[in-house]
């Protein structure tokens, strides 16, 4: 027993009493007390000792409380460690991790600063190839608009032609229109101008004209021609003899000897008349006006000598032929022609855009921060 339970033992039992001084009983009373007092003192024993039971018992319970508490605080306190060490050893990896990343942001850094660089570098060559661009693009088109004007002025020139050459005139203008240059606007001028007196020439219609003579030939072939009976006639100016003679010799001048084989020959005065049409076929593709005109007059004449003037198809053919002669296929080139060429080539010495530009600086490679 320890010394706490005996001090509990000693505040539980009851203090002694002091009795008074009393005469001593008889003999038979003091056995009673005695025994009296033996009782109490066995009661007052049993008392303490339920009492001291019940306290060790609370004692230990409140040990074991106290046990288990501080098992369970020394648990917490374990846990705590182990959390306080994970939550350290995390820190750690964190901030190895923000090390790796700030050198990563400061290597990302460098690259952005070295893809600006290059950005602007490459705008720089960008622009300059924009600047080569539009001034190879202005060449090629004024270029163009040279070779057009060109062939407009020979194609009027060999053939007396306005259409096509209204249409390379037109093209002229279109690939001068995409020009950046607002100085070439002079040369779209000129050449408006051009194609007005172009357009003002009245010529004929070279498909409606090779369709009239397409006709004519074909009806060549239903136009009567001419009678002459030259015999018949011979034979009442001359004698007898003459005629027995006649039928042997015959004897004529050579001055007009087509026109007599024509007499003769049908089919030879179709291809006559049909080869002088032919003629005027060729004169009409090429623009020869002199030529036409010749075509057309032999055409006639041939048509008046060989066929049977008369008949209302032969004049409907010479009708045609004289409203074919009437029409002018070429007429004379225009005084402004091959004034905008002229322009065009005083343009292009002033402006010297014939010159390519000075090569771009070549483009090289940044270099990112933190790098040699």
């Amino acid at each position: 027993m320890s010394e706490n339970d005996a001090d509990d033992i000693r505040t539980a039992l009851p203090p002694p009493v002091e009795s008074s001084p009393v005469p001593p009983p008889p003999r038979r009373s003091a056995g009673g007390f005695g025994w009296l007092l033996l009782i109490l003192v066995l009661a007052a024993a049993g008392y303490g000792y339920w009492r001291l039971q019940g306290i060790e018992q609370g004692h230990e319970a409140t040990v074991q409380n106290e046990a288990s508490a501080a098992q369970k605080l020394r648990d917490e306190v374990d846990a705590l460690r182990r959390s306080a060490d994970a939550s350290k050893r995390e820190a750690e990896t964190l901030r190895t991790r923000l090390d790796d990343t700030a050198k990563v942001n400061d290597s990302l850094r460098g690259q952005v600063l070295g893809l600006s660089e290059r950005a602007r570098l490459s705008e720089d060559a960008i622009a300059n190839l924009a600047d080569k661009r539009l001034s190879g693009h202005d060449a090629v088109l004024l270029n163009e608009a040279e070779l057009l004007l060109v062939l407009a002025q020979e194609r009027y020139a060999l053939f007396a032609d306005p259409a096509p050459s209204l249409v390379a005139y037109r093209l002229a203008d279109a690939a001068l229109a995409q020009a950046n240059d607002a100085a070439f606007a002079s040369v779209r001028q000129s050449i408006g101008a051009e194609i007005a007196a172009l357009g003002a020439l009245e010529t004929g219609n070279p498909s409606a004209l090779q369709q009239s003579l397409a006709q004519l030939r074909a009806s060549l072939a239903q136009l009567p021609t001419a009678q002459h009976d030259e015999n018949v006639a011979d034979a009442d100016r001359s004698s007898r003899f003459a005629r027995i003679f006649g039928q042997f010799i015959r004897i004529r001048r050579d001055d007009d000897t087509g026109g007599r084989l024509g007499h003769n020959d049908p089919m030879l005065a179709r291809a006559l008349v049909d080869a002088s049409l032919r003629d005027a076929q060729a004169a009409l593709l090429i623009r020869d006006a002199s030529r036409w005109q010749q075509a057309l007059s032999t055409a006639r004449a041939q048509l008046a000598h060989d066929f049977d003037g008369a008949a209302p198809d032969v004049v409907k053919a010479q009708a045609t032929l004289d409203s074919l002669a009437k029409t002018a296929i070429a007429a004379p080139a225009p005084a402004v022609l091959g004034s905008a060429l002229k322009e065009l080539h005083n343009l292009r010495a002033t402006h010297n855009l014939q010159t390519l530009p000075a090569a771009a600086k070549p483009v090289e490679p940044a270099q990112p921060e933190g790098q040699p």
